[in-house]
């Protein structure tokens, strides 16, 4: 971080017009999911022996992986390439991840049938090797310790010395802030291995979720069948992870009242055309190899679903962000990191939704309203607690003499979301 900036909580009544709107649709999913834990998959969702993942898995698992890539990204630029200039970026990205992938683990509990038996993943006698999802679920069960571990030097700067339960808890004072101060002393040396295995851990697993379709080949279509799904899964939420970062940070900016670090996310911004256009080229050298062109041009949804993502998901973000006059704007940073985004999602979806198809299927899969509240819901608790951690937390970076004041007037600061 630079001598210029410093780290604080935001100052900002929690709740605002939009807030309360998010807030709102939270507790409707949260009322979603208990539904489907009270009647079971079979009356919540779609889900059945044909199609045995809808939305859940696509979304709130696969592309929460991927748009949680901006944690290992920033780290692996950062705290291993040394650019010191992306420092004020780093805990956003952190936070990101953290709750991304809390969230992918809280989704894949709601996604599964017997979802009181998650943790036998931890027991070393019901492992199994041979398994794509035993790889998958381990990393990303390490992958979220080590966010975690990662993120508590930020809980030290905020509550060492400043530790003062009320009274029938105030026995706790003294524990906690010993616990504080030996995290204090000791995570600093060794912050360095913990960043090089979340790094190692995320390539593990971004991978994996590419491998997972190579099971069901007869299952997908043409165009998304390919050896080299695990590849392009790694390189796509690589490619993703400086956008999100941006995303963030701008959407941070308007939400505190805060002047965007247009310096930063412009120089940050210039490496993403160069990984989109990687993604981009191995994609299409995959397409040609596998003389799978006709499928591209034959007008069906699947066909007209991956133009889509190529040309609004990879292909303008790369003009957008190789332009000096849009990369060096606010609107054009924005907008580029906004459509490869939901370019990566819609990949997601189109592996696990749209390609996916039962090879005597009886009726097209279409998730239920319960899922797709579910889903949103999710999305909208995520909102709010990064709301709730950059104002408890520091998280986010000013100029040193701006930090930002909380209104005397009770005005709430406008809310982007």
């Amino acid at each position: 971080m630079s001598h210029h900036e410093i780290a604080v909580p935001m100052k900002a009544k929690f709740f605002s017009t939009g807030t309360k709107i998010v807030f709102a649709i939270m507790l409707a999913g949260m009322a979603a999911v208990a539904y489907r834990f009270i009647a079971g998959l079979g009356a919540a969702t779609n889900l059945d022996d044909q199609y045995p993942w809808g939305i859940w898995i696509a979304i709130d698992v696969a592309s929460g992986v991927a748009l949680a890539a901006g944690g290992f990204t920033t780290a692996l630029l950062v705290e291993i390439f040394h650019k010191d200039k992306y420092h004020a970026i780093i805990r956003p990205a952190l936070l990101t991840a953290m709750l991304g992938y809390t969230f992918v683990a809280i989704g894949v509990t709601v996604d599964l049938g017997r979802y009181y038996n998650i943790w036998h993943v931890m027991l070393p006698d019901m492992w199994q090797g041979n398994s794509v999802l035993f790889e998958v679920g381990m990393c990303v069960m390490i992958y979220l310790t080590v966010l975690y571990i990662e993120f508590i030097p930020v809980v030290v700067e905020r509550f060492k010395g400043k530790v003062n339960l009320p009274s029938p808890l105030s026995f706790l004072n003294g524990i906690i802030e010993w616990f504080l101060s030996i995290a204090d002393r000791t995570l600093g040396r060794f912050v360095s291995l913990f960043v090089i295995a979340g790094v190692v851990l995320s390539c593990m697993h971004q991978s994996s979720l590419g491998t997972l379709m190579l099971i069901a080949p007869f299952k997908t279509h043409v165009l998304w069948n390919t050896p080299i799904s695990p590849l392009l899964f790694l390189l796509s939420a690589i490619a993703v992870g400086f956008p999100m970062v941006i995303f963030e940070s701008i959407l941070a900016s308007r939400s505190f009242k805060l002047k965007p670090e247009l310096g930063i996310l412009s120089s940050l911004a210039r490496y993403t055309p160069a990984l989109l256009g990687v993604y981009l080229g191995i994609k299409i050298g995959d397409i040609t190899i596998r003389e799978a062109w006709p499928a591209v041009l034959e007008s069906s949804p699947q066909s007209w679903s991956w133009i889509v993502e190529m040309v609004f998901g990879v292909i303008i973000p790369i003009i957008i962000l190789a332009t000096p006059r849009f990369r060096k704007s606010i609107g054009g940073l924005f907008t580029a990191a906004t459509m490869v985004i939901l370019g990566v999602a819609l990949n997601r979806i189109n592996y696990f939704v749209i390609a996916y198809k039962p090879v005597y299927a009886d009726y097209p899969y279409f998730p239920t309203f319960i899922e797709i509240l579910v889903t949103v819901g999710f999305i909208s608790a995520l909102v709010l607690l990064y709301r709730a951690c950059v104002m408890i937390f520091p998280v986010i970076s000013v100029p040193v003499g701006q930090e930002p004041k909380k209104e005397e007037d009770g005005s709430r600061i406008t809310s982007p979301f």
